[in-house]
């Protein structure tokens, strides 16, 4: 058996992911979704020519990856896909939020990408990927996403180092970085009317950002961002002093 599997994948750019997976991958034997909200994997599952098993998971439980990692040495499966989509964001300064809202973040976006991970690489397959869904913020420190930007700078990070020690095994690590897209990220990290900057930039499609980012992974490329403005964003970040960088690019 050779699978997919896709954490965050209830909504938004997770579920751009499923339509892409089934569409580009069509000779996998099954595909795993993994989000807390059942009903809506149980609505994506249904008529998907693939078998699909839903795992209703909290990822920042750390019994899931004890959980998942029993089902997949019981189940003797091969992991082709491990997409990293699950995460979580919050515009505000750390001052006026809460540990919980922060530490939540954390949790999310750093353990629960490197618990899953972990968990999965010694059943995945040669030629296989994990993909990793990092963001544009991880590039420079943002301003009243401080916490967030910084998960993101992990994940990057994390991705590249990755990508070296598993190259012998045949397993290729990707990073999309993508800018705004237009799902309720946005109102769950309370972005929505609240930040000038998200209203002046330009956005991508999720459906775009997905396809694009499984071609990318699937040919070993190891980073890729959407859109021009970010790709020069991208090399501005890496020239000039992050301390010039974040008066100009405040969220």
């Amino acid at each position: 058996m050779s699978i997919a599997i896709l954490t965050g994948a209830s909504a938004g750019l997770g579920q751009s992911f499923f339509r892409s997976l089934v569409a580009r991958h069509p000779d996998l034997t099954g595909i795993w979704l993994i989000a807390r909200r059942r009903e809506r994997l149980e609505a994506m599952a249904e008529g998907c020519p693939i078998p699909v098993t839903v795992l209703p998971m909290d990822l920042t439980d750390p019994a899931c990856y004890d959980a998942l990692g029993d089902k997949l040495k019981a189940d003797g499966v091969s992991v082709k896909i491990l997409i990293n989509n699950a995460g979580l964001g919050e515009l505000d300064n750390v001052i006026d939020s809460d540990w919980r809202t922060q530490g939540r973040m954390v949790d999310l976006n750093c353990r629960a990408l490197t618990a899953v991970t972990t968990v999965v690489l010694p059943y995945m397959e040669k030629g296989g990927f994990v993909l990793n869904v990092c963001s544009i913020a991880s590039f420079c420190p943002n301003t009243r996403m401080t916490v967030y930007s910084s998960t993101k700078a992990y994940v990057m990070s994390f991705t590249k180092g990755l990508r070296e020690e598993l190259k012998p095994h045949g397993i290729h690590v990707h990073a999309v970085c993508p800018g705004p897209m237009k799902t309720e990220f946005l109102d769950v990290a309370n972005i929505t009317d609240r930040s000038p900057m998200f209203k002046t930039l330009p956005y991508s499609d999720p459906d775009a950002v997905a396809d694009r980012a499984l071609v990318k992974a699937g040919k070993g490329r190891c980073v890729y961002t959407p859109k021009l403005l970010f790709k020069v964003y991208r090399v501005l970040a890496k020239l000039l002093p992050h301390s010039l960088m974040m008066k100009f690019c405040k969220t």
